[in-house]
Protein backbone atom coordinates (compact mmCIF):
# COMPACT_ATOMS: atom_id res chain seq x y z
CA UNK A 1 0.00 0.00 0.00
CA UNK A 2 1.39 3.36 -1.05
CA UNK A 3 2.55 5.78 1.93
CA UNK A 4 1.05 8.97 1.94
CA UNK A 5 2.67 12.02 3.93
CA UNK A 6 2.75 15.94 3.54
CA UNK A 7 5.30 18.60 4.68
CA UNK A 8 4.31 21.65 6.39
CA UNK A 9 2.58 23.67 3.69
CA UNK A 10 0.15 20.59 3.46
CA UNK A 11 1.38 19.18 0.19
CA UNK A 12 1.07 15.78 -0.68
CA UNK A 13 3.81 14.02 -1.13
CA UNK A 14 3.54 9.80 -2.02
CA UNK A 15 5.97 7.23 -1.07
CA UNK A 16 6.33 4.03 -3.01
CA UNK A 17 9.41 2.32 -3.69
CA UNK A 18 10.44 1.90 -0.04
CA UNK A 19 7.05 0.99 0.95
CA UNK A 20 6.58 -1.97 -1.67
CA UNK A 21 9.74 -3.83 -0.63
CA UNK A 22 9.19 -3.97 2.80
CA UNK A 23 5.26 -5.19 2.71
CA UNK A 24 7.80 -7.99 0.35
CA UNK A 25 9.47 -8.95 3.58
CA UNK A 26 7.20 -8.74 5.93
CA UNK A 27 3.83 -9.59 4.72
CA UNK A 28 5.00 -12.32 2.14
CA UNK A 29 5.96 -16.29 3.10
CA UNK A 30 8.75 -15.98 0.37
CA UNK A 31 10.13 -12.38 1.75
CA UNK A 32 10.11 -13.67 5.93
CA UNK A 33 12.15 -16.83 4.36
CA UNK A 34 14.85 -14.24 2.73
CA UNK A 35 14.56 -12.20 5.65
CA UNK A 36 15.90 -15.14 8.01
CA UNK A 37 18.39 -16.08 5.28
CA UNK A 38 20.16 -12.52 5.38
CA UNK A 39 19.54 -11.80 9.27
CA UNK A 40 22.03 -14.83 10.08
CA UNK A 41 25.23 -13.03 12.18
CA UNK A 42 27.25 -14.27 9.64
CA UNK A 43 24.98 -12.92 6.73
CA UNK A 44 25.10 -9.24 8.57
CA UNK A 45 28.75 -9.67 9.26
CA UNK A 46 28.92 -9.77 5.54
CA UNK A 47 27.03 -6.93 4.74
CA UNK A 48 28.58 -4.71 7.11
CA UNK A 49 32.08 -5.77 5.96
CA UNK A 50 30.72 -4.37 2.54
CA UNK A 51 29.34 -0.71 4.00
CA UNK A 52 32.41 -0.47 5.66
CA UNK A 53 34.80 -1.34 3.03
CA UNK A 54 35.89 0.49 -0.37
CA UNK A 55 34.61 -2.15 -2.84
CA UNK A 56 31.18 -0.29 -1.34
CA UNK A 57 32.18 3.50 -2.64
CA UNK A 58 30.73 3.03 -6.28
CA UNK A 59 27.48 3.07 -4.44
CA UNK A 60 27.36 6.65 -3.35
CA UNK A 61 27.19 8.37 -6.31
CA UNK A 62 24.53 6.36 -7.75
CA UNK A 63 22.67 7.20 -4.52
CA UNK A 64 22.93 10.78 -4.38
CA UNK A 65 21.83 11.20 -8.22
CA UNK A 66 18.82 8.58 -7.60
CA UNK A 67 17.78 10.80 -4.48
CA UNK A 68 18.73 14.02 -5.60
CA UNK A 69 20.37 14.90 -2.21
CA UNK A 70 22.68 18.36 -1.89
CA UNK A 71 25.81 17.61 -0.83
CA UNK A 72 26.50 21.66 -0.54
CA UNK A 73 24.86 21.21 3.01
CA UNK A 74 27.18 18.23 4.07
CA UNK A 75 30.97 18.58 5.64
CA UNK A 76 33.32 18.39 2.79
CA UNK A 77 34.92 14.92 2.62
CA UNK A 78 36.48 11.71 1.14
CA UNK A 79 33.92 9.25 1.87
CA UNK A 80 36.32 5.83 1.91
CA UNK A 81 32.85 3.61 2.21
CA UNK A 82 29.26 3.73 1.85
CA UNK A 83 28.88 3.98 5.59
CA UNK A 84 31.23 7.01 6.45
CA UNK A 85 28.60 8.19 3.27
CA UNK A 86 25.89 7.41 5.60
CA UNK A 87 26.60 8.81 8.35
CA UNK A 88 27.80 12.63 6.90
CA UNK A 89 27.46 15.36 8.91
CA UNK A 90 25.73 18.62 8.15
CA UNK A 91 27.97 21.44 8.13
CA UNK A 92 27.32 23.74 11.39
CA UNK A 93 26.16 26.86 9.27
CA UNK A 94 23.47 24.60 8.30
CA UNK A 95 21.99 22.99 10.78
CA UNK A 96 19.26 25.30 12.57
CA UNK A 97 17.59 24.00 15.80
CA UNK A 98 15.24 26.37 17.65
CA UNK A 99 15.88 27.61 21.10
CA UNK A 100 13.06 29.19 21.85
CA UNK A 101 12.44 28.09 25.57
CA UNK A 102 8.71 26.49 25.51
CA UNK A 103 9.86 25.17 21.88
CA UNK A 104 9.42 21.58 21.22
CA UNK A 105 12.06 20.70 18.54
CA UNK A 106 12.19 17.49 16.16
CA UNK A 107 15.17 15.06 17.13
CA UNK A 108 15.77 14.43 13.73
CA UNK A 109 14.83 14.65 9.28
CA UNK A 110 11.89 12.17 9.51
CA UNK A 111 8.23 11.74 8.91
CA UNK A 112 6.13 11.94 11.94
CA UNK A 113 3.35 10.82 12.97
CA UNK A 114 1.66 11.42 16.63
CA UNK A 115 -0.25 8.35 18.56
CA UNK A 116 -1.86 9.24 22.12
CA UNK A 117 -1.30 7.03 24.80
CA UNK A 118 -3.81 4.63 26.49
CA UNK A 119 -4.41 1.47 27.71
CA UNK A 120 -5.52 0.37 23.88
CA UNK A 121 -3.20 2.43 21.76
CA UNK A 122 -1.56 0.53 19.37
CA UNK A 123 0.76 2.29 17.02
CA UNK A 124 3.47 0.98 14.11
CA UNK A 125 7.00 0.94 13.83
CA UNK A 126 8.51 -0.16 10.49
CA UNK A 127 5.02 -2.30 9.95
CA UNK A 128 4.60 -3.88 13.17
CA UNK A 129 2.59 -3.12 15.75
CA UNK A 130 3.59 -1.64 19.34
CA UNK A 131 1.96 -0.77 22.98
CA UNK A 132 4.32 1.30 24.53
CA UNK A 133 4.88 -1.84 26.82
CA UNK A 134 5.96 -3.81 24.28
CA UNK A 135 8.50 -1.40 22.84
CA UNK A 136 10.18 -0.95 25.61
CA UNK A 137 9.52 -4.19 27.77
CA UNK A 138 9.13 -2.18 31.10
CA UNK A 139 5.61 -2.36 32.20
CA UNK A 140 6.06 0.03 34.93
CA UNK A 141 7.74 2.62 33.29
CA UNK A 142 5.28 2.02 30.20
CA UNK A 143 2.58 3.13 33.00
CA UNK A 144 3.59 6.50 33.61
CA UNK A 145 2.84 7.90 29.75
CA UNK A 146 -0.94 6.74 29.90
CA UNK A 147 -2.27 9.72 28.58
CA UNK A 148 0.55 11.10 27.10
CA UNK A 149 1.85 11.21 23.59
CA UNK A 150 4.17 8.74 21.25
CA UNK A 151 5.60 10.71 18.39
CA UNK A 152 7.08 8.15 15.96
CA UNK A 153 9.79 9.70 13.37
CA UNK A 154 10.45 7.78 10.59
CA UNK A 155 13.71 8.81 8.66
CA UNK A 156 14.02 7.43 5.38
CA UNK A 157 17.37 6.17 3.64
CA UNK A 158 18.05 9.78 2.08
CA UNK A 159 17.15 11.56 4.97
CA UNK A 160 20.13 12.77 7.64
CA UNK A 161 20.80 9.57 10.11
CA UNK A 162 22.03 11.76 13.14
CA UNK A 163 19.72 12.98 16.03
CA UNK A 164 19.91 15.38 18.37
CA UNK A 165 18.43 16.48 22.06
CA UNK A 166 15.38 17.97 21.54
CA UNK A 167 15.51 19.96 24.96
CA UNK A 168 17.91 20.46 27.84
CA UNK A 169 17.80 17.73 30.49
CA UNK A 170 19.62 15.11 32.39
CA UNK A 171 19.27 11.52 30.75
CA UNK A 172 19.81 7.68 32.37
CA UNK A 173 21.86 4.88 30.61
CA UNK A 174 20.77 3.26 27.58
CA UNK A 175 18.63 -0.25 27.70
CA UNK A 176 19.56 -1.66 24.16
CA UNK A 177 16.64 -4.79 23.39
CA UNK A 178 17.64 -7.24 20.61
CA UNK A 179 14.93 -7.57 17.37
CA UNK A 180 13.44 -10.78 16.96
CA UNK A 181 11.97 -12.27 13.88
CA UNK A 182 8.98 -14.81 13.30
CA UNK A 183 8.96 -16.16 9.75
CA UNK A 184 6.10 -19.09 9.98
CA UNK A 185 3.60 -18.28 12.72
CA UNK A 186 2.59 -14.67 13.79
CA UNK A 187 2.60 -13.34 16.78
CA UNK A 188 -1.09 -11.89 17.92
CA UNK A 189 -0.79 -8.52 19.54
CA UNK A 190 -4.83 -7.92 20.26
CA UNK A 191 -6.72 -8.22 16.63
CA UNK A 192 -2.97 -7.89 15.00
CA UNK A 193 -0.38 -10.34 13.59
CA UNK A 194 3.28 -9.24 13.50
CA UNK A 195 6.40 -11.07 12.64
CA UNK A 196 9.05 -9.06 13.60
CA UNK A 197 10.64 -6.45 16.21
CA UNK A 198 13.76 -4.11 15.76
CA UNK A 199 16.52 -3.99 18.15
CA UNK A 200 15.79 -0.76 19.45
CA UNK A 201 17.58 1.29 22.68
CA UNK A 202 16.05 3.70 25.22
CA UNK A 203 16.86 5.74 27.81
CA UNK A 204 14.98 7.93 30.19
CA UNK A 205 15.44 11.45 30.04
CA UNK A 206 14.05 14.41 32.79
CA UNK A 207 13.78 17.31 30.50
CA UNK A 208 13.69 20.83 31.13
CA UNK A 209 10.19 21.86 29.52
CA UNK A 210 8.60 18.75 29.02
CA UNK A 211 9.13 16.83 32.13
CA UNK A 212 10.12 12.84 31.97
CA UNK A 213 10.39 11.53 28.60
CA UNK A 214 11.48 8.42 27.21
CA UNK A 215 13.47 8.73 23.67
CA UNK A 216 13.90 5.30 22.06
CA UNK A 217 16.15 4.97 18.34
CA UNK A 218 14.81 1.68 16.37
CA UNK A 219 16.98 0.16 14.05
CA UNK A 220 17.04 -2.17 11.20
CA UNK A 221 16.47 -6.07 11.36
CA UNK A 222 19.55 -6.58 9.35
CA UNK A 223 22.56 -4.47 9.38
CA UNK A 224 21.48 -1.45 11.06
CA UNK A 225 23.33 -0.05 14.31
CA UNK A 226 22.36 2.37 16.97
CA UNK A 227 25.13 4.19 17.98
CA UNK A 228 24.40 6.71 20.90
CA UNK A 229 27.17 9.35 21.96
CA UNK A 230 26.38 8.97 25.65
CA UNK A 231 25.53 7.31 28.80
CA UNK A 232 23.92 8.97 31.56
CA UNK A 233 24.73 12.51 31.71
CA UNK A 234 23.56 15.85 31.44
CA UNK A 235 23.00 17.33 27.89
CA UNK A 236 21.72 20.68 25.64
CA UNK A 237 19.04 20.90 23.34
CA UNK A 238 20.64 20.38 20.22
CA UNK A 239 23.69 19.13 20.95
CA UNK A 240 24.14 15.35 19.16
CA UNK A 241 22.49 12.55 20.92
CA UNK A 242 23.92 9.92 18.39
CA UNK A 243 23.85 8.10 14.95
CA UNK A 244 22.35 5.13 12.81
CA UNK A 245 24.75 3.31 10.64
CA UNK A 246 23.31 1.55 7.33
CA UNK A 247 19.94 0.60 7.72
CA UNK A 248 16.49 2.02 8.18
CA UNK A 249 15.68 3.75 11.51
CA UNK A 250 12.99 5.48 13.23
CA UNK A 251 13.44 8.02 17.03
CA UNK A 252 10.37 7.56 19.26
CA UNK A 253 9.53 9.74 22.01
CA UNK A 254 7.10 9.48 24.62
CA UNK A 255 5.93 12.15 26.62
CA UNK A 256 3.63 12.71 29.67
CA UNK A 257 -0.22 13.75 29.69
CA UNK A 258 -0.03 17.51 29.24
CA UNK A 259 3.55 17.36 28.85
CA UNK A 260 3.38 19.13 25.05
CA UNK A 261 0.93 20.61 22.83
CA UNK A 262 1.54 19.67 19.05
CA UNK A 263 0.90 21.90 16.06
CA UNK A 264 -2.18 21.53 14.57
CA UNK A 265 -1.27 20.41 11.25
CA UNK A 266 0.78 17.43 12.65
CA UNK A 267 -2.43 16.77 14.96
CA UNK A 268 -4.52 16.52 11.89
CA UNK A 269 -2.60 14.50 9.55
CA UNK A 270 -1.81 12.01 12.01
CA UNK A 271 -5.29 11.52 12.83
CA UNK A 272 -5.56 10.63 8.96
CA UNK A 273 -3.30 8.11 8.90
CA UNK A 274 -0.89 10.75 7.00
CA UNK A 275 2.86 11.30 7.95
CA UNK A 276 4.42 14.95 8.31
CA UNK A 277 7.96 15.93 6.76
CA UNK A 278 10.09 17.48 9.77
CA UNK A 279 13.88 18.57 9.92
CA UNK A 280 16.09 18.33 12.46
CA UNK A 281 15.64 20.69 15.27
CA UNK A 282 12.49 22.33 13.48
CA UNK A 283 9.75 23.72 16.32
CA UNK A 284 6.92 20.94 15.93
CA UNK A 285 4.81 22.09 19.22
CA UNK A 286 5.00 23.50 22.19
CA UNK A 287 5.61 22.78 26.04
CA UNK A 288 2.33 22.12 28.21
CA UNK A 289 1.64 21.91 31.57
CA UNK A 290 4.49 19.45 32.86
CA UNK A 291 7.11 21.98 33.02
CA UNK A 292 9.81 19.70 35.48
CA UNK A 293 10.50 21.96 38.10
CA UNK A 294 12.86 19.21 40.04
CA UNK A 295 15.09 19.72 37.06
CA UNK A 296 14.84 23.48 36.79
CA UNK A 297 15.33 23.93 40.54
CA UNK A 298 18.88 21.27 40.91
CA UNK A 299 20.08 23.10 37.85
CA UNK A 300 19.73 26.92 39.14
CA UNK A 301 21.37 25.63 42.52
Amino acid sequence: MDSIIKNREGEEMISTRQERALSFLYESVTGRVCLKVVNRRSAAKLVGKYMNSRLSRGLIDRFIEKNGIDMSVYEDRDYKCYNQFFTRKLKPECKSVCMESDALVAPCDSKLRVYPINDKSIFFIKDSPYTVKELVKNEKLAKEFRGGLCLVYRLSVDDYHRYIYFDDGAKGANTYIPGVLHTVNPISLDKYNYYKQNCREYTVMDTEHFGRAVQIEVGAMLIGKIKNAHGACKYRRGEEKGMFEFGGSTVVVLLKKNAAVIDGDIMANSGEGIETIVRIGERIGTAGRARNTKYIKTQTV
